[in-house]
């Protein structure tokens, strides 16, 4: 079994960081790739960003590059994300997701790419 466990949501000021964690328990299958994606009331869920296991590459979504960064420890099989300069549109519950084993990035924006989902974080930013 593969279980997601968030933590770090919260209310905040616009301006503000937060920092969001996803810790993954898992002794069955390596980690290829761990993102965040979120999904605001009335929308689609949508990728904000992702890290790959091995190398490191980081993907942003444009809407929050230059403010979120999303480091990783593998060694805690967790991952974070650090959110800046937060705005009233950055409000939505915010999900975990994991892709197992070896593959290709292409696709890592897509919720398909990803095999586990946490249960998601509220982050609200107030004006």
């Amino acid at each position: 079994q593969v279980q997601l466990v968030e933590s770090g949501g919260g209310l905040v000021q616009a301006g503000g960081s937060l920092s969001l964690s996803c810790a993954a328990s898992t002794n069955i299958f390596t980690i290829n790739t761990m993102g965040w994606f979120r999904q605001a009331p009335g929308k689609e869920r949508e990728f904000v960003a992702a890290i790959t296991w091995i190398g490191s590459n980081t993907y942003y979504a444009d809407s929050v590059k230059g403010r979120f960064t999303i480091p990783g420890d593998n060694a805690k099989n967790t991952v974070y994300l650090q959110m800046n300069s937060l705005k009233p549109e950055d409000t939505a519950v915010y999900y975990c997701a994991l892709r197992r084993g070896s593959g290709w990035t292409n696709g890592i924006n897509l919720r398909a790419y990803y095999d586990y989902w946490g249960q998601g974080t509220q982050v609200t930013v107030s004006s």
